[in-house]
């Protein structure tokens, strides 16, 4: 039997980088640069306004982040950044542990020496701004998270990335929250030990080294995030 095929003549061509995409793009990395804190409220105008665009894409943009679990919707077009408990916390970081081990694992034997070359001069910037008397957080958070990127980009498993990336949508407001520390929990921070571990292992390509490297440097800055008591039970 012939089966008829639909029409596609209704379907109108796309661009390959809506408005909207770029909005959506906007607030993603805003949301991932731990730029807003948890439980903040924002407005679809106050966004639009920032972003320089009409409230129609925001509101596209929002509801595909709500979807992601990196919003909340609140009436009256009210948005809010989620409010992150403890056991949620926990649950995200294990679960993270296991992803972004998964990508550290399938990216050791396929990083480039040149990736291998960044990541060391990402470590050592973001070292320098550690140290610093009084260090630049949005410039440590950023560098932090491009070294992490790098690693997981290098997996080449899309898939997985963008699994990835919808975790640290949901984290990210937290996550500046591990930089803010006195200068002497600054001076100990094992954050540029656990990032030279990481790449020492990947160089010497041994996967399970690594693993456990990131592993360390997720669940050491996990525990200055809980035990510094700005998580609610």
């Amino acid at each position: 039997m012939k089966v008829s095929q639909p029409s596609l003549a209704g379907i109108r061509p796309v661009e390959s980088d809506t408005l909207t995409l770029r909005v959506y793009r906007g607030l993603r990395d805003f949301l991932m640069a731990g730029q807003a804190r948890p439980g903040e409220k924002l407005t679809l105008r106050q966004l639009a306004s920032a972003l320089g665009t009409s409230p129609m894409p925001v509101r596209e943009a929002v509801r595909r982040l709500a979807a992601e679990g990196a919003l909340d919707a609140l009436p009256n077009r009210a948005i809010r950044v989620p409010v992150m408990t403890q056991s949620r916390f926990r649950e995200l970081r294990r679960i993270r542990i296991l992803l972004e081990g998964l990508a550290v694992a399938e990216a050791t034997p396929l990083i480039t020496e040149e990736a291998l070359d960044r990541l060391a001069a990402l470590n050592e910037a973001f070292t320098r701004e550690l140290h610093r008397k009084r260090p630049d957080l949005g410039r440590m958070f950023r560098g932090n998270k491009d070294l992490h990127f790098t690693v997981y980009e290098a997996a080449a498993m899309p898939v997985l990335l963008g699994t990835i990336e919808t975790f640290w949508l949901q984290i990210g407001p937290v996550l500046l929250l591990s930089l803010r520390m006195r200068t002497e929990d600054r001076l100990r921070y094992p954050g540029p030990d656990c990032h030279d571990r990481l790449i020492k292992a990947l160089r010497a390509r041994d996967p399970a080294a690594a693993r456990a490297a990131l592993t360390d440097d997720l669940m050491w800055a996990g525990d200055l995030i809980l035990s510094d008591g700005n998580l609610p039970d």
